[in-house]
């Protein structure tokens, strides 16, 4: 895992490129709790039915399927080699378009989606105003954002903050860098930032409630931890002292359609005049050139070229 750093406006984040994160994380069923958990989670909180579905951090496409309803999907990681599994494992379907962008400078039109998801994506952001101003600047008015966040005020890290076994205070409202690149946030700093961007909740969930390494050590013990799991996520949504809280909310920002029938805009210097080649988009404004990788959209900017975006 690298660190993702830029010199003009991009905050740091975490990424993944050439990383065995899928293996080391997520194989031989080591967190099948937790995308089990989180599957039961998106079934209580997706639209039946949507058009235009943006997956922020979609890694290797682990949650992709799950957004059945939506006619279309753009699946986007900054991590290339992550979007490149993605690909092996949905395919060349034209339900699917894939991207390697970053979340700070989104390379699409404005109002442009009617769904988002962003799951276990803020954890690594080192800044949330911004990313929250650029989803919401291509989310419709009226369209669906279901959020992840790692809770701060979790039962476990308070437990341990009151036994002072942990330094950081999991009651006060600041992000927490608890590990290079990993943060949790307060439930209120992030109800806030949402309010800030005009997204409005609609549902809480508290998810992977057991999050606990004796009882998913034990294959044994899945089928009843999930049914527990479905009754706490909404007995202890109220509460939020979960790892884990799921959101959906709605864009509620009156916006008015955009004149430009487009889809990709320059991340670089926010142009519409991109020209499609046969491999690769390129910048009529700035210049940049954006190469088309094996079918993928390659938006990433080089940090020592990114022009400032007021």
């Amino acid at each position: 895992m690298e660190k993702k750093t830029s010199p003009n406006a991009t905050p740091a984040f975490c990424n993944y490129d050439n990383s065995d994160y899928q293996d080391a994380f997520w194989g031989e069923g080591r967190r099948a709790y937790e995308d089990r958990s989180e599957e039961i989670a998106f079934r209580r909180l997706l639209p039946e039915q949507g058009k235009l579905m943006l997956e922020i951090g979609a890694g290797a496409g682990r949650n992709t399927l799950r957004y059945a309803g939506y006619e279309r999907i753009v699946v986007m990681d900054y991590a290339l080699t992550q979007v490149q599994q993605a690909k092996a494992r949905l395919g060349n379907s034209p339900r699917f378009i894939y991207v390697a962008a970053d979340v700070y400078r989104l390379p699409f039109v404005n109002e442009l989606f009617d769904g988002a998801t962003m799951i276990r994506v803020i954890h690594h952001l080192s800044e949330l105003d911004p990313a929250f101003a650029e989803i919401q600047r291509v989310m419709q008015t009226d369209s669906t954002f279901i959020l992840e966040y790692a809770n701060k005020r979790n039962l476990k890290a308070i437990l341990r903050w009151l036994g002072r076994r942990q330094k950081w205070n999991p009651f006060s409202k600041e992000m927490t860098e608890f590990v290079p690149l990993n943060f949790v946030n307060h439930p209120k700093t992030i109800e806030k930032l949402l309010k800030k961007h005009s997204f409005r909740i609609e549902k809480t969930l508290a998810v992977s409630n057991l999050r606990i390494g004796k009882l998913k050590a034990n294959p044994a013990n899945l089928n009843w931890m999930l049914k527990a799991e479905s009754v706490l996520q909404r007995l202890g949504a109220g509460f939020k002292l979960s790892p884990s809280v799921f959101l959906r909310c709605r864009s509620v920002e009156t916006k008015a359609k955009s004149r430009f029938n487009h889809f990709f805009i320059c991340p670089n210097c926010r142009s519409y005049s991109l020209s499609h080649q046969l491999t690769k988009e390129v910048c009529q404004s700035c210049g940049y050139e954006y190469p088309i990788i094996d079918g993928i959209y390659n938006f990433r900017v080089n940090p020592e070229d990114q022009k400032h975006i007021d």
